[in-house]
């Protein structure tokens, strides 16, 4: 079940700009939805065909190629968001106030330069695939239906910029919660009793 997004909000530039990148990431976040949908509808028409027809789906391997770097990838900047990443609250979990935004800053910068690094790393994965001059433009392409493989490693170095900009918007936010004590746009640490209460308030919700 999904827990409510934790985020504050207010009138401040930060805030605004949050609420913008975060249409985007929505967009991302249902087209990585509309992949894994997509697969299973892929597995059944292909099991569908070898079962009845003794003629699977062709290139079906290849298509969950394509489909692994929308699942994968092209949500992650939502997750961050939200605070819905794997992390450990231990050490920052006991923090408050100006020494949890510091610690939350001195992550997030670390997070932003690996993600740069990133970026950069697959987009040179991209340029070695992409190919105006080849044929469909790809230099590559899969193995059993010869699909182009460009398209495919096109979505990390995307997917990773728009992680990059989250990043940058949470810097910006703590970065103000140490100055003013107070901060926005960054999800909020959430004890096990809050959490709790807001699961239950969503099934009131939604009955």
């Amino acid at each position: 079940m999904a827990t409510p997004s934790l985020v504050l909000q207010d009138g401040s530039a930060l805030s605004t700009l949050d609420r913008k990148l975060l249409v985007l990431e929505r967009l991302f976040a249902l087209l990585s939805g509309l992949a894994v949908f997509s697969l299973m509808v892929l597995a059944v028409v292909s099991v569908s065909g070898r079962n009845f027809m003794n003629a699977p789906l062709p290139g079906y391997v290849d298509w969950i190629e394509q489909a692994m770097p929308l699942i994968a990838f092209m949500g992650v900047a939502f997750v961050m968001r939200e605070g819905g990443h794997i992390r450990m609250d231990i050490l920052v979990g006991r923090l408050r106030g100006r020494a949890l935004y510091l610690a939350e800053l001195i992550t997030t910068t670390g997070v932003l330069v690996l993600m740069i690094l990133m970026v950069w790393g697959t987009w040179s994965h991209f340029e070695r695939s992409f190919d105006f001059a080849a044929p469909l433009w790809s230099r590559d392409s899969s193995m059993d239906i010869s699909l182009p493989i460009w398209p495919a490693k096109l979505l990390a170095p995307v997917a990773f910029s728009i992680l990059c900009l989250r990043l940058c918007l949470q810097i910006w936010a703590y970065m103000r919660g140490i100055i003013t004590g107070q901060t926005v746009a960054v999800p909020v640490i959430a004890d096990a009793a809050k959490q709790a209460k807001l699961e239950a308030n969503q099934l009131e919700d939604q009955n």
